[in-house]
């Protein structure tokens, strides 16, 4: 049996679930195939959104009009802005989610979208027909058509399990794998590989001697991950705790070594540099005679556990006796041990900035296939997958963002000009123009710029302008209303700072680091009032007008710099050389640039090993 569609979306993991639901909004007949639809949207390791970098990606998702952010407020047990001790730059939200809870409102949310179909069953075969994908094959006979395909596979592709020296075949625990995609991409030209990722013991709450360890707790201030929800969280919030390994667990890790999949060679694979198994971490960070594990919740009411900073691929009982000499783990009782996974993915410099693969026209690939790692980066891919498919559908200029616009941008352009070589993760530290992408401004980026093309909706578009107009309205009136010595002095020597000799203008006293428009709410009525005029969201607005002040001089340096750097952006330069002539550049230059194909001057500069003598020969027979 044969059925038609736009848009073919394969995986229902956090990037095939944004994928769909942008083609379905706007527009496209999209059907999903997954191989279970009690699995959608699972959090396959930690129950948690958001972190360094990934909480801004989640931020960008939701400015665009996806779903993420939204699907996490709603199903939080608790919420953190990270390193607030630090410049808004980094400020990143994070977020415990209730695991059940966020798949059941995922899998809400695509069986009610309009335009879109869900297909329980595994994709066994692309249909390419002349250079270009027109549809999937799946295990019970049906064929899909369509004029695009996204796949977002996961872990999936040759997934391979690994506990101790235990191996089963699966993407998931107790999930089978997928065969056959992977050689059949493999002889249409498009390059894979194996990486290898992990995940940590679920622990039973009921064992678990909390009164040992430290709380933290989470806040519950205006912050949250979706621009539209201003509501109060609905479920209960609970606490996450932390404890310590100690010599005791090193020395009974250290004997499981000779079993470990990662020593033994049983693993050939690269896993995650950042997030290290714990028999990594004894081996590599041998000195240290302690690692900091976090335990937490699963969910609203479950006595499941996942304990993060625990990764393991050991055997069975090495990791349980490891366990048992933390500190109130005394007694501790597992669900299930943790285990290593390596799966296929495929070389990402084979795909457009738009994510269409460069071998197979209207293929697109997204999440954890192109070598990433994190539900956030997955999610982040998948939307921009979801709406470039629509607009191959459909027609119109591709939707790419710029490594000024989005960390989404950042990550996007990372792996289809450098390629990976590990599973990649999103930093801050990967963003030059971070002070420009910030988790408060996501809207501001990228909102007006989604709606233009379909996919934010009307009331996205009015909530963002009602919230500048009232940053701007409020940025002016601290910018002009004259503070008097006598009235504020008093207040100043209190919290610190020096006192006035003559008047001044509000915004330098805002842009004291001992003061916060907040706190001098307190000593001037004018602001208090002017801050009252603000009918919603006025946390966020006050925060958003405070960094403007306090950092204008740093967002319009990062902003004169990125529109400088847009000029190699603007330079094409795809299909204007037969690279392998050019004797005047060296040969990594030559090979590089023949295997990526760069499209412009701009991303041939952040190619590894592409020199400024490079580029200026390029630039030069450009006739520039």
């Amino acid at each position: 049996m044969t059925f038609k569609y736009d848009v073919i979306v394969v995986g229902a993991g956090h990037a095939g679930c944004e994928a769909a639901a942008a083609a379905a909004n706007l527009g496209s007949k999209t059907v999903l195939i997954t191989m279970d639809m009690h699995k959608i949207a699972q959090m396959s390791c930690n129950p948690a959104i958001g972190g360094i970098a990934k909480g801004q990606i989640v931020r960008e998702i939701d400015a665009l009009g996806g779903f993420c952010g939204i699907v996490t407020d709603l199903t939080a047990i608790q919420f953190r802005m990270l390193n607030r001790s630090k410049g808004p730059a980094m400020w990143s939200p994070r977020s415990q989610a209730d695991r059940q809870k966020f798949s059941e409102k995922w899998r809400s949310i695509l069986e009610n979208t309009e335009n879109l179909s869900i297909w329980q069953d595994f994709a066994t075969e692309l249909v390419v027909k002349d250079g270009a994908v027109t549809g999937v094959k799946v295990g019970m006979g049906a064929v899909f058509e369509a004029k695009c395909v996204v796949l977002t596979n996961g872990t999936f592709l040759s997934g391979l399990m690994h506990c101790g020296r235990v191996q089963v075949k699966g993407g998931r625990i107790s999930e089978p794998a997928s065969y056959g995609l992977t050689e059949q991409l493999n002889e249409l030209g498009i390059r894979s590989d194996r990486m290898k990722t992990g995940t940590p013991v679920r622990i039973d709450g009921r064992s678990i001697d909390f009164s040992v360890m430290s709380k933290q707790d989470g806040e519950n201030d205006f912050h949250k991950f979706s621009y539209l929800d201003f509501q109060p969280r609905p479920l209960e919030q609970r606490s996450c705790f932390i404890t310590y390994t100690n010599e005791q667990t090193h020395d009974i890790l250290r004997k499981g070594l000779p079993d470990s999949p990662l020593y033994n060679g049983q693993i050939k694979s690269i896993g995650p540099r950042y997030c290290p198994s714990i028999e990594t971490k004894i081996v590599t960070f041998a000195d240290k005679n302690q690692h900091q594990l976090f335990i937490e919740p699963e969910g609203e009411t479950t006595q499941e556990y996942y304990l993060n900073g625990f990764s393991s691929s050991l055997p069975l009982d090495i990791q349980l006796n490891a366990l048992k000499t933390v500190r109130g783990l005394e007694n501790v009782r597992v669900y299930r041990p943790g285990y290593a996974i390596e799966y296929d993915y495929f070389d990402p410099t084979q795909l457009k900035h738009n994510l269409e693969s460069k071998v197979v026209k209207n293929l697109f690939f997204a999440g954890q296939v192109n070598g990433t790692t994190g539900y956030e980066e997955a999610g982040g891919q998948g939307i921009i997958a979801g709406i470039n498919a629509h607009i191959n559908c459909h027609g119109g200029e591709s939707f790419v963002l710029n490594r000024d616009e989005a960390y989404i941008g950042v990550l996007i352009d990372d792996l289809v000009t450098k390629g990976v070589d590990e599973p990649y993760r999103m930093f801050t530290s990967r963003a030059e123009y971070r002070i420009l992408l910030r988790q408060d401004d996501a809207d501001a980026r990228l909102t007006e710029r989604s709606y233009n093309i379909g996919l934010a909706r009307q009331e996205r578009l009015d909530l963002y302008k009602e919230k500048r107009d009232f940053i701007e309205r409020l940025v002016h009136f601290i910018q002009n209303y004259s503070v008097k010595p006598a009235y504020i002095n008093s207040f100043l020597e209190a919290n610190g700072t020096t006192p006035l000799a003559g008047g001044c203008k509000l915004v330098d006293l805002v842009n004291r680091p001992q003061l916060t428009i907040e706190s001098l709410a307190t000593a001037i009525p004018a602001l208090k009032s002017e801050i009252s005029k603000i009918p919603n969201r006025q946390g966020e607005i006050v925060e958003a007008a405070e960094i403007q002040i306090k950092y204008q001089g740093y967002i319009e340096r990062e902003t004169m710099i990125a529109e400088k750097l847009h000029r190699l952006e603007n330079i094409k330069i795809q299909g204007k050389f037969d690279y392998s002539t050019i004797h005047s550049i060296s040969t990594e230059a030559r090979q590089k640039l023949a295997r990526i194909n760069p499209e412009t001057i701009g991303q041939a500069s952040r190619i590894p090993g592409i020199s400024p003598s490079d580029i200026n020969i390029l630039l030069v027979m450009m006739g520039r």
